[in-house]
């Protein structure tokens, strides 16, 4: 199989003069681009990385960003990004566990350098991008020292070796660095032109953060189709719809928290966004709401929602576009993540023992993919718990499988609650609050419970008041009452991580304090 890298020299002398990258008003060809990934080898080479070494990068979403990816990967070593929304502590473990030679730093995020530049214990160059005149090595005139150096010699990558190096959020304990390699991304590419439609006319944009294995695979998408891509500095929603507009954008992927902001803000709803061919869902549950609403602010478009993680490469399932009609013949599909990709096998099995369950049955999600990670960077105990034997992947999410071969996702294992003896899953209950007229928002966890362990507890953004037993009373109507919350708590907004992920272990944290166990 062919590397990345090759696959950028194929674009840039196939087709040099068309616009491989946009970002704001800057456009690039794809021979500038492989250039430019060429100088950005040279300058890593020069500061003492070799193969397998890690290049730690902390920025919003840039061309030097995916040129660092592609530089990088020219030595064989492996670009590592860091979630910018990190505290400086954070920020500090993962290129210290990484064990990155060089850090590349955006000129916004200067004060995080500042604050942990002395902790970093591998790192032997700081680069900053826009940072001319301070302490730190400019980028541009770092990589600018190369602009004579001679093409990298990358016919020899290994494509079985790590391509980028991906944190998982951490949202259960300290954050793992996931390994995806060459072949990873080459086995689930080519279904962008069997699935997605993209052909060569297609300009894709890149919305989310390319610390996000989304935001990754998007950008690298866009050189595997050789089209042009359109990077979006942060997902802004206004940003979004404009650059849409402006760049003629034909495909894009986006969480629902970001088409739930575009619903509600006019410059969205101003904004020419006819182009789009495409719209891809993903990364968080979507209400139905949510998706009517989507829809109808986007007619001319075709909606796909597609479930993945970091680990499985992104996407393993897709939900077609034929599935997507409200009140059509399978009206039901639309609670549903889609069917697997064709090379991708899913199957439900039972948490603690791994036997297989029937349809319907809810348990783990397990998937036999070649996208499957080759494992957690220096976590070889935590490798082999996920990656089974004949390279099944525990997934660590609960659903089941309907007799079409559907999937239809719960919640994570590790959110499910166990409530004298039965299990309860989350998302079951947040779906049946959120259709209250009065909820806008609904996160439920599990609490203590002297008698039974714990229970259910709903918390809620509330757009009218409403008692609290006016919303338990809601839930038995149609819930089994065990599954239903015992109390209510009211909040301004639920916590969420950047790809719109419930943080439900810090809503959990206040009530198991002091507790003898906690539930995780």
């Amino acid at each position: 199989m062919q590397g990345l890298t090759e696959v950028l020299r194929d674009r840039a002398r196939q087709q040099p003069d068309r616009v491989a990258f946009i970002a704001g008003e800057t456009r690039i060809t794809y021979r500038d681009f492989d250039q430019r990934a060429d100088r950005a080898a040279a300058a890593l080479a020069a500061a003492g990385v070799g193969h397998d070494d890690r290049v730690a990068i902390l920025d919003k979403n840039s061309i030097e960003y995916v040129e660092q990816l592609f530089g990088a990967a020219r030595l064989g070593a492996v670009q590592v990004p860091v979630n910018y929304r990190l505290s400086p502590d954070e920020v500090a473990y993962i290129v210290n566990n990484a064990q990155a030679k060089v850090f590349i730093v955006g000129h916004d995020f200067l004060p995080v350098l500042d604050a942990i530049a002395g902790k970093l214990q591998h790192t032997t160059h700081m680069v900053v991008i826009d940072g001319s005149g301070h302490a730190y090595l400019d980028y541009a005139t770092w990589v600018g020292a190369h602009e004579d150096a001679a093409a990298v010699d990358d016919s020899a990558i290994d494509t079985a070796g790590t391509f980028v190096q991906l944190y998982s959020s951490g949202t259960t304990g300290l954050p793992k660095g996931v390994m995806l390699s060459h072949d990873n991304f080459t086995s689930v590419l080519p279904l962008t032109n069997e699935i997605w439609g993209i052909t060569g006319d297609a300009v894709l944009m890149v919305a989310m953060p390319m610390y996000h294995v989304a935001g990754s695979a998007l950008a690298v998408c866009v050189v595997f189709d050789g089209i042009t891509g359109v990077i979006v500095r942060e997902p802004d929603p206004v940003g979004i719809a404009k650059a849409i507009e402006r760049d003629r954008v034909t495909h894009v992927f986006l969480v629902p928290v970001l088409l739930q902001f575009m619903q509600l803000m006019p410059e969205v709803a101003e904004a020419d966004m006819s182009s789009l061919k495409l719209l891809l869902y993903g990364a968080s549950p979507i209400s139905e709401d949510v998706l009517r609403g989507a829809m109808k602010m986007l007619p001319g478009t075709d909606f796909m929602q597609v479930y993945g993680l970091t680990e499985t490469t992104g996407a393993i399932t897709t939900l077609p576009t034929a599935d997507h009609v409200p009140g059509g013949p399978n009206p039901h599909r639309l609670r549903s993540a889609g069917i697997p990709n064709p090379q991708c096998r899913l199957k439900i099995v039972d948490p603690a023992t791994l036997e297989e369950l029937p349809l319907g049955q809810v348990g783990e999600i397990l998937c036999q993919t070649p996208q499957n990670m080759q494992g957690y960077w220096g976590m070889p105990e935590a490798t082999s718990s996920a990656l089974l034997e004949d390279n099944w992947f525990r997934t660590g999410d609960a659903g089941y499988l309907d007799e079409d071969g559907y999937l239809y996702i719960h919640d994570r294992v590790k959110d499910m609650i166990i409530s004298g003896g039965e299990n309860i899953y989350p998302a079951e209950v947040e779906n049946v609050v959120m259709s209250h007229p009065a909820v806008t928002d609904c996160a439920v966890i599990g609490v203590p419970d002297d008698k039974w362990g714990e229970t259910p507890k709903a918390i809620v953004v509330l757009s009218e008041d409403v008692s609290d037993q006016d919303l338990i009373d809601y839930c038995r109507e149609r819930l089994a009452h065990f599954k239903c919350p015992t109390s209510v708590e009211r909040r301004d907004a639920i916590p969420r991580n950047p790809t719109g992920k419930i943080l439900k272990r810090e809503l959990r944290a206040p009530y198991w304090e002091g507790q003898d166990r906690a539930v995780h």
